[in-house]
């Protein structure tokens, strides 16, 4: 499974960015974490393969939205991003089996993609 984050820039406080993560071939869970420097992966959220249900962390509840095409690409919208969204947001997928996993914690996951950088400056 190759997935590829794309959508990342400088923008300033208040602004609005869109990232994409598209995967190819069957039924993913997939999920967006972000990593600063020094810090661990953060979840920041998660959608399962049919759209159905979806999780945000607290950090972004309200002003992040992720949802998912026919075609399985997913999208993290962000709104009224702050200088604290700063990082490397990262996508993830795993075969969405039916099976319990923690879907805020990076070692449910299979696949990763490579990062896409998201910068706000104030």
């Amino acid at each position: 499974v190759q997935l590829q984050a794309s959508g990342g820039g400088l923008v300033q406080a208040g602004d609005s960015l869109r990232l994409s993560c598209a995967a190819s071939g069957h039924r993913y869970a997939m999920g967006w974490f972000r990593q600063t420097p020094g810090r661990q992966r953060e979840f920041v959220a998660h959608i399962t393969w049919s759209g159905g249900n979806r999780h945000h962390s607290h950090s972004v509840r309200g002003r992040f939205t992720i949802s998912r095409d026919a075609k399985n690409t997913v999208y993290l919208q962000m709104n009224s991003l702050k200088p604290e969204d700063t990082a490397v947001y990262y996508c993830a997928a795993k075969h969405d089996d039916a099976r319990t996993y923690d879907y805020s914690e990076p070692g449910s996951y299979e696949y990763w993609g490579k990062g896409t950088l998201v910068t706000v400056s104030s």
